[in-house]
């Protein structure tokens, strides 16, 4: 099956040396079909410095915002996709770049409603022009992939677009997360980063969604002795909407009881992971929440929110809170560094929960509703 393969968020990630979680999907799953008797075509819709994705010759596109204004206006196919029509059976489009096409089927990922159905929680510049965009190139698709059964619910309610037209395919944990870093090399990572041998930890990019604010207070509630033995780090980098908590955090620059780590490589981070006290997620919604699998995964105790689909991916693996009652986080933040058989128990749970979530299950669904359409 000859598969055009939209690669444009991917393609910035590589770019710019940090993937985000649709790049991290997109990579996997590119990964995931060349091993499935495909053959595919990485398209980005713009400029890119990469001419390779995977080993793969990228097909280069216009810019996706003007084709899709285009496609909006007229109801026409932007311009470009003859060429690429000529390759491909079929466009997937995994990072919600959803072009319209005259012949040639669309798949698409729609990660999550939030721009739908929480514009507050995204970037103010021209959201209702990109809500439109938005809305339109959802029903672009023949048919529709997503992340968890709780978006499937929010697509039909916010897009329209009917449950018939809309197939759950779960995400995966990376293998890498399974693989236990020794300790040596878990502390080096530790004393680099100017860290004790307990801390709990949120990795994310900033953003309203993320709770972030009440993780901080959460921390701030914990007896002053617990505060010093066991501090906050906090790993991920500005989006958008976070001006207040950049300050406040560059104001707790030199408190060791909180610590920001901007910038940190995919190793450091699985180090991070495996010698967390406890990954502290309690974020107001996701469509799936990877981070959680991935603590899982890194044994690690997960704190996480019981909203969203995050109820339905942690199963019964991690500490369930009420993301708006900081008091909750605190309570779990507390036990979780004071109690090694409740820490034992979750950790246990979580690594099985884990296991049942691979990347490879996931191609091999997602294949599956490509042949679907032909």
């Amino acid at each position: 099956m000859n598969i055009a393969f939209g690669a444009t968020v991917m393609a910035r990630g590589v770019d710019q040396g940090h993937m985000d979680g649709i790049g991290h999907y997109s990579q996997e799953l590119l990964s995931g079909l060349q091993g499935l008797n495909t053959t595919l075509v990485p398209v980005v819709f713009g400029p890119c410095q990469q001419t390779q994705l995977a080993g793969l010759p990228v097909h280069m596109a216009p810019r996706f915002k003007g084709q899709a204004l285009w496609s909006v206006l007229t109801g026409m196919p932007g311009p470009g996709f003859a060429a690429i029509a000529q390759k491909a059976d079929l466009f997937f489009a995994p990072d919600h770049y959803i072009p319209r096409t005259r012949r040639m089927p669309v798949v698409a990922t729609i990660h999550d409603a939030v721009p739908l159905s929480h514009p507050q929680w995204v970037s103010g510049r021209m959201r209702a022009l990109k809500n439109l965009i938005i809305r339109q190139s959802g029903h672009w698709a023949q048919h529709v992939l997503t992340v968890s059964a709780f978006s499937k619910q929010e697509i039909v309610r916010h897009y329209g677009i009917p449950e018939s037209r809309i197939t759950v395919t779960y995400a995966g944990v990376d293998a890498r997360y399974f693989e236990r870093l020794n300790e040596p090399l878990r502390r080096a990572v530790r004393q680099r980063h100017g860290l004790s041998d307990q801390f709990f930890l949120f990795v994310g990019t900033f953003q309203p969604r993320k709770n972030i604010e009440r993780i901080l207070q959460a921390h701030q509630a914990l007896p002053e002795a617990l505060r010093q033995a066991c501090p906050l780090v906090i790993v991920g980098r500005p989006g958008w909407s976070c001006e207040a908590l950049v300050a406040q955090l560059q104001d707790l620059s030199g408190d060791r009881r909180v610590r920001w780590l901007r910038d940190v490589d995919d190793d450091d981070k699985r180090a991070l992971m495996q010698s967390a006290t406890a990954l502290v997620f309690p974020t107001l919604f996701e469509g799936f929440g990877l981070p959680v699998l991935e603590g899982f995964a890194s044994q690690t105790p997960v704190i996480t929110s019981n909203v969203s689909s995050l109820p339905e991916v942690a199963g019964d693996g991690a500490w369930l809170v009420d993301p708006l009652q900081v008091p909750q986080i605190t309570e779990a933040m507390a036990t979780l560094a004071r109690e090694d058989g409740e820490r034992a128990r979750l950790v246990a749970l979580g690594l099985a929960r884990a296991r049942q979530f691979t990347w490879q299950d996931c191609a091999a669904r997602t294949l599956q509703a490509f042949k679907a359409l032909r």
